[in-house]
């Protein structure tokens, strides 16, 4: 869906795919015609966006094969589809039984990160309707915190300014113009923006910038507004948002919130978890860990668990709704769109608690709908309208 910002920005408004289990071409069309257009036909809107995930071999046979990208991006225009961003943090895997820490692999040490991201950078140039400004690539914040010494920060730097670079003869050869931004998660070495500044201080800010994800940002306790006149104060434009809700115990003391919490510690994916008594942020690597006492129960916990934006859990526990909704604000609500490219990004439907998760494809049709609704009022609220696929985008 499109947004005409007070500005005249055209703000795209999409759903990330990485919620669909396809790790090769076929899977990845089916899912448009299985999900991606029912959802944009219960929204009744004339144009959806689908933030692609695209794995490892999918970027590989497309890259390989010109008319693979025409076909995936005549399937897209022929069920009023649209995308201008693509999520390139999970390599590949992502649906596998156990996923954890391996999802921060290759990282930014690995010539094969680099390779991958612009790969997916040159996939999404084929892919971006005509009349878009530009188009944007999330990734992950360098790698897991450990280990992390000199010798990997240099070596990562050296893979930025090389991308910087290969973006910018990209942008020549095709006349798209792609951006990278770089996800800040708890754990990892760029985990709030604070690292951010100290990591990616300096980079090339025409190409290269910042990936705000909302859960994310609420776990580690960061108040938006700051968050983000940091970020603009060292240079780093947020090239991309990812739309998300963190899980909260107000008081993971209590028994009843600790029988809740348990029901969301699954084994697949990691749910890094943070406490912040007297505004110091401690936290421990998995929900799991805090629960067997690894973490301060005397004081609230946000859960790296992306939970439906548009639904409460069940009490005691609550999501950072109103933190996400606060961002937006940040983002969209003041004289100038400070980005234009928002995802919604909750991939965890299929590990839910079972009484919460859809029941079939209907269900979760249902679900992810109801989620961009969610956020379409939030654009509504703050002055943004609706924007037809047949008018000019500025």
């Amino acid at each position: 869906m499109r947004f005409r910002h007070p500005d005249g920005t055209t703000v795209h408004l999409a759903y990330c795919s990485n919620v669909h289990q396809a790790e090769n071409l076929d899977g990845v069309v089916d899912q448009l015609a299985a999900y991606a257009e029912p959802v944009r036909e219960s929204l009744g809107a004339d144009l959806l966006g689908i933030g692609l995930w695209l794995a490892r071999d999918v970027v590989t046979e497309l890259s390989a094969r010109p008319d693979a990208v025409h076909r995936l991006r005549t399937e897209l225009t022929a069920r009023g589809l649209e995308t201008v961003t693509l999520n390139a943090f999970p390599y590949g895997g992502f649906h596998r039984e156990v996923v954890k820490k391996d999802v921060y692999l290759p990282d930014w040490t690995d010539p094969a990160r680099l390779r991958y991201t612009l790969d997916c950078a040159r996939v999404l140039a084929g892919l971006l309707p005509d009349d878009a400004r530009h188009g944007s690539v999330s990734t992950l914040p360098l790698a897991w915190r450990t280990p992390w010494h000199t010798a990997q920060h240099d070596v990562a730097r050296r893979a930025l300014e090389q991308l910087a670079v290969e973006l910018g003869e990209l942008e020549r050869e095709t006349d798209r113009t792609i951006r990278v931004g770089f996800e800040p998660e708890p754990g990892c070495v760029v985990e709030n923006t604070v690292q951010a500044v100290r990591e990616l201080g300096g980079v090339d800010p025409e190409r290269l910038g910042i990936c705000l994800d909302t859960c994310h940002l609420a776990v580690q306790f960061e108040e938006p507004a700051t968050a983000l006149r940091r970020l603009a104060d060292a240079g780093l434009p947020v090239v991309k948002m990812q739309a998300s809700s963190a899980l909260q115990a107000d008081d993971p003391a209590e028994p009843e919130a600790r029988r809740a919490l348990a029901r969301f510690a699954e084994p697949r994916f990691l749910h890094q978890t943070r406490t912040a008594p007297g505004g110091t942020v401690t936290g421990v690597d998995d929900l799991p860990d805090a629960l067997a006492g690894g973490l301060d129960a005397g004081s609230p916990w946000r859960v790296h668990f992306h939970a439906p934006l548009h639904a409460e859990p069940e009490p005691p526990l609550r999501t950072t709704a109103p933190e996400l909704t606060t961002a937006l604000g940040e983002l969209l609500g003041g004289p100038q769109a400070l980005c234009d490219h928002i995802e919604v990004e909750t991939y965890t439907w299929s590990v839910l608690p079972e009484h919460l998760r859809p029941r079939d494809r209907e269900g979760l049709v249902a679900g992810l709908a109801a989620e961009l609704a969610w956020t379409r009022d939030r654009f509504e609220e703050l002055g943004l309208k609706p924007h037809s696929r047949t008018e000019p985008v500025s």
